[in-house]
């Protein structure tokens, strides 16, 4: 291993908290080290904040080192409150486990479980069979309530109200870092850092049973450049599945970030060496939008693969320049009888997407934001006619970016 592989992650920014720097990068550059990120079974689908820690595996696994990728079938069941204001839905068992394998089957897209490149795991194994008392005095005794109470996580919600389940998770978070280490001989635990109690907390579960040393690293929590929560929209989260993202809204997500956030997300979620990121962040005006273009390419080809890239990309071009195909750009096929049904402005905006509602689609109307044919809409009880039929279907828009294709069959 050449280069430390905890020196490129610092380079790139995934650092905020590491139990012993020193000692971890020295690990690191002599032996295969497995580490773990465990991802809870709380939504049928991985989003952007998830990728941050499933691109520093990738990059760790790139140096030679071995992941497990843990779903917390079992912690779901109980609920994480790091970062949560309230406590969270209570899941049933059966959702718990179908959004379990939904996860599982998007971290192996990532991390190949299936060519033997990474462990997969699920903490239901072991924690759902546990005997109460029995945890209780093995596991439970070595827990400080007071030190506990410290933690962050909990400090954010005990003015609110912390049930006595979630005040269970850290010390079931903890069992689970002990369990892999005497599994798999897991040394290295990551997450975000509001984990930094559970992942200090499991650190020294090991020390005190096992009488060894193990690590835990945090990366920062991900803001834009206006202070929001990285991978928020007003839509919603942006998801990886593309069934409840399209590749093409994925690849338009990156587009429209915020030009001082660039450089960050070249780092963060591409693969592209550091030199060729200080270059496109240089690029100014016009001229950043290349970087841009850079960005959500090598961000949809990591999640979606490279045809889904190249389709996202020429559809991009067809909304944005008149050139590439529009084939590419999110299509919905009408049949054109529809056309003749006063197929109202509002009514079909809200059907394709592009608003929540016919509430939203009116107040876009009347802040100017909606366009057929590039032409700006003005009257509510607009309604689409074969007239509007362009060689290329309708195109519709609401606001600056956000692109839609109709075609009409008979």
């Amino acid at each position: 291993m050449a280069d430390n592989v905890l020196d490129t992650l610092k380079e790139r920014g995934f650092i905020a908290q590491v139990t012993d720097e020193d000692a971890l990068r020295k690990k690191l550059g002599e032996e295969q080290v497995t580490f773990y990120i465990g991802f809870d079974g709380s939504a049928d689908s991985l989003h952007v904040g998830n990728l941050v820690t499933i691109m520093a595996m990738m990059h760790l696994q790139r140096a030679g080192h071995r992941p497990i990728g843990l779903v917390g079938s079992g912690t779901t069941m109980v609920g994480d409150p790091s970062g949560k204001t309230e406590m969270r839905q209570m899941l049933s068992e059966e959702a718990i486990q179908a959004n379990s394998r939904a996860i599982h089957a998007q971290l192996n897209y990532y991390l190949n479980f299936d060519e033997d490149k990474a462990i997969p795991a699920n903490n239901a194994d072991w924690l759902l069979g546990l005997k109460y008392i029995q945890f209780l005095r093995e596991i439970g005794r070595h827990f400080s309530v007071n030190r506990m109470l410290a933690a962050e996580a909990y400090k954010q919600r005990w003015e609110k109200g912390l049930s006595f389940i979630e005040f269970n998770y850290q010390l079931l978070q903890a069992y689970d870092y002990l369990e892999l280490y005497r599994r798999y001989g897991c040394t290295l635990q990551m997450g975000g850092d509001d984990q930094w109690g559970n992942l200090l907390a499991g650190v020294d579960l090991i020390r005190r049973i096992e009488g060894v040393t193990v690590q835990a690293l945090t990366y920062p929590l991900l803001t834009t450049a206006n202070g929001a929560k990285m991978g928020k929209t007003a839509a919603g989260a942006v998801w990886l599945d593309g069934e409840k993202l399209s590749p093409y809204d994925y690849y338009q997500y990156w587009m429209n970030c915020d030009d001082r956030d660039v450089e960050k997300l070249l780092k963060t979620f591409t693969f592209l060496p550091l030199d060729e990121i200080k270059r496109l962040s240089a690029l100014e005006g016009a001229e950043l939008r290349e970087a841009k273009r850079v960005l959500a390419y090598e961000a949809t080809k990591i999640t979606h693969g490279e045809a889904e890239a190249e389709n996202a990309e020429k559809g991009a071009k067809a909304a944005f320049s008149g050139g590439g195909d529009a084939d590419a750009m999110p299509t919905t096929n009408l049949p054109l009888s529809r056309l003749e049904d006063d197929l109202g402005i509002l009514e079909i905006f809200t059907e394709v997407g592009l608003t929540k509602s016919n509430g939203e689609a009116r107040r876009m109307l009347q802040q100017g934001g909606i366009y057929v044919n590039d032409t700006r809409i003005e009257q509510v009880d607009r309604v689409l006619t074969s007239a509007d039929i362009t060689d290329g279907g309708i195109l519709l828009r609401a606001g600056k970016k956000k692109y839609h294709r109709l075609v009409f069959e008979e």
